[in-house]
């Protein structure tokens, strides 16, 4: 109990002590003990008349037709404290709920012994719900009386408190998943941009950790989405410092949405997201609705394991459980194996904020738990980190380093921090009798925010040392790397489509510059007559399908994602990007270059007309070839356009090359001659491979956004 708590008990206790003695005029008093009790002070009566009773055995819980483990018992004294023996006490039924029957008290008329003590046993009826027994003695004065309360329990109500959990952490993190899914849609996109332009400002980019855990409602989810672009090459593990800090933020939003208490509004929520997502036609109005759908459930999940914990107020064995959690080491470790566990340290302080509001828990019991919390949340990174690069595993030590630093700042404060808590949030009491302050769930979300916060601006000011630091722990390690390997595509941002796009789009960009180069390269035979660079066209070509192999299977693994409209179309325009690239390459690996060979071994010359004419249209492919790749990295409109007229002017070119060799085949060159299939066949690939350059700038023309 806190010590506000105990300070007005002791004064209610005192006043109530002060009543009794002031109105007490008979010769004998009737007062309450705790007879084995954990019964508050402050619970004592003046009755009246000559007696009043203390009591022992009140508020019990126990199983229906069960038998309660406490008697009911009660002490006579006179006005001086002095217990009497031999007076009649009356236990009598005072209410029971409808319906019930079985129940018993035994025996309905006791003596006091030699101690002044009464006693009877009660037996619960076949009902669930409240019984009241009245225990009263007979004076001169009208009758005095005290009542004792008892509550039955179903017979199953431990396996109803653990399906109800279940399902209720259940619908809590389906909420948490579904508001994510609804907040990524609508900002998915942001967050490409905003990656884009991400500068070394650590202020900046500790904003976008914050803002990319609003939209994933996990600071994990947004650890390892940080290691995914590390690892990916998009960008470095000293940029990703701030943004582990500001996921530390971040994550504390959704804590503080959850700790308003609006569970009576859930179904009205759910109602409305569902109708929102179903009926409207506007992604961006389908995206909300996803969201508000998630918000509805979230709550609903903490309402029912609110529902299903409530018993636990009264089981002895788990209050105890949590009083011992109060030493904050066992605390810190409990909450960091729970979240473990179930991966969402937003889930896991969401049964805080359900314990917390039914009483059960403190605010004191709870810093350590919420402590824990922050940092089992990082063995999701730790996991995703085993197959990763050096660097990627970086990510994941420097997020489960802060969190452990922050828990080694707090852990000797504990008590000034409660206080602090406090003062932000102070208690508002408003059960005296159980001494609960309902705004103790608003107070643990505070003390979650306000523990994140400080450790950031503990930390912040000195990233590059923290940086430094996590690179004396995780020294670079000489990685093996296979012949043929991608560079940016990560399995852990597919969650992500709108980033895992992005870097598909990255990945696509490295195949181009393959391409590019077999395309440069593929006219050396045939004008120097060097075979050396048919090698490495060779093994470009592997890699080529390698590459391909792998991002389409990346982006098929994207569209079994949740995606939009507008990121499904852009999926098959990245395939349909990578299909004409395989398709350049497999004409200059597998025509031209097998045409080479024999050209190598034919002895062969073009005339010295021809020769020019074939490095002239190579060289209007080329920047057909590069013009197209510029489009579809740049994503620009007026390129594309530009390209397209180009290729016009191309075609019309490749048209005047063959006019012009059929006009020297009349002149009976021998060297046209022997040339002509070779040449002809060369210039038909070249004006191929323009086609398939103008098909990739034309699918840029139908880009999202581009029409």
């Amino acid at each position: 109990m806190t010590l506000v708590n105990s300070s007005i008990r002791k004064g209610i206790s005192i006043a109530c002590f002060l009543l009794l003695s002031l109105f007490a005029f008979s010769s004998e008093t009737v007062k309450v003990d705790t007879l084995n009790s954990a019964i508050p002070a402050f619970q004592v009566e003046k009755l009246g008349g000559e007696k009043s009773y203390r009591i022992s055995g009140d508020r019990q819980h126990q199983v229906i037709l069960q038998p309660l483990t406490k008697p009911f018992s009660v002490i006579v004294t006179n006005k001086l404290g002095k217990r009497i023996e031999g007076v009649t006490v009356y236990f009598e039924m005072a209410q029971i709920p409808d319906g019930s029957w079985q129940y018993e008290v035994m025996p309905q008329v006791a003596v006091t012994d030699s101690l002044g003590v009464a006693v009877s046993y009660f037996t619960l009826g076949s009902v669930v719900g409240e019984y009241q027994v009245s225990a009263r003695i007979v004076t001169t004065e009208p009758h005095s009386f005290v009542l004792f309360t008892a509550y039955a329990r179903k017979s199953n109500w431990v396996t109803m408190l653990v399906v109800g959990l279940l399902g209720g952490l259940a619908l809590f993190l389906m909420g948490i998943k579904l508001m994510s899914s609804g907040f990524k849609h609508s900002a998915g996109e942001r967050i490409r941009i905003i990656l884009g332009k991400l500068s070394k400002n650590r202020f900046y980019a500790t904003g976008f950790g914050a803002f990319i855990t609003m939209v994933t409602q996990s600071s994990s989810a947004t650890v390892v989405m940080l290691m995914g672009f590390v690892q990916s090459g998009l960008i470095r593990f000293n940029q990703t410092i701030g943004m582990i800090f500001g996921a530390a933020i971040g994550t504390t939003i959704t804590v503080q949405l959850i700790s308003f208490r609006i569970a009576d509004y859930s179904l009205l929520i759910i109602a409305l997201g569902f109708l929102l997502n179903t009926f409207s036609k506007r992604e961006s109005i389908k995206f909300t609705g996803e969201a508000l759908l998630g918000f509805g459930i979230l709550f609903y999940g903490m309402h029912i394991m609110g529902e299903a914990m409530s018993p636990l107020r009264t089981y002895d064995p788990f209050v105890d459980l949590l009083a011992s959690l109060k030493v904050p080491i066992l605390g810190i470790i409990a909450g960091t194996l729970f979240t473990a566990l179930i991966q969402s340290s937003a889930a896991f302080i969401g049964i805080l904020l359900t314990l917390a509001s039914q009483g059960l828990i403190s605010l004191e019991a709870s810093i350590p738990l919420m402590m824990g919390a922050n940092l089992g949340t990082s063995v999701t990174g730790i996991f995703a980190g085993i197959e990763a690069s050096r660097e990627a595993q970086k990510v994941a030590m420097g997020y489960t380093m802060f969190k452990f630093i922050g828990i080694l700042l707090l852990a000797g404060f504990i008590t000034p921090f409660v206080d602090l808590v406090r003062y932000i949030t102070p208690d508002i009491i408003v059960d005296e009798t159980m001494g609960i302050a309902s705004n103790i769930p608003r107070q643990v979300a505070n003390a979650h925010t306000i523990f994140n916060v400080l450790i950031t601006l503990a930390v912040l000011p000195f990233t590059n040392i923290y940086a430094k630091f996590i690179d004396f722990i995780l020294p670079p390690i000489q990685e093996k790397k296979s012949k043929y390997a991608v560079k940016y595509l990560d399995n852990s941002l597919v969650s992500t489509p709108s980033v895992a796009l992005k870097v598909a789009k990255q990945e696509v960009v490295g195949l181009c510059e393959i391409v590019e180069e077999m395309v440069d390269e593929i006219i050396v035979p045939f004008i120097s007559r060097d075979k050396t660079p048919l090698t490495r066209i060779e093994d470009r070509e592997r890699n080529v399908d390698y590459l391909r192999d792998q991002i389409n299977q990346y982006i098929l693994q994207i569209t079994k994602q949740d995606t939009t409209d507008r990121e499904t179309q852009e999926a098959f325009q990245v395939m349909y990007v990578v299909k004409e690239l395989e398709q350049i390459a497999d004409l200059v690996s597998s025509n031209l270059a097998e045409r080479s060979k024999w050209w190598l071994q034919s002895g062969y010359e073009f005339s010295a007309e021809g020769k020019m004419e074939l490095k002239e249209f190579h060289l209007l492919t080329q920047k057909q070839l590069k013009r197209a790749v510029a489009v579809f990295t740049e994503l620009n409109l007026e390129k594309a356009k530009k390209a397209f007229k180009k290729y016009e002017n191309f075609k019309e070119v490749g048209r005047e090359l063959e006019r012009q060799h059929f006009n020297r085949l009349k002149k009976d060159n021998d060297k046209t001659l022997t040339s002509s299939k070779t040449h002809l066949e060369m210039v038909s690939v070249f004006r191929t491979i323009g086609s398939h350059a103008n098909n990739i700038a034309q699918i840029i023309l139908e880009w999202p956004g581009n029409k």
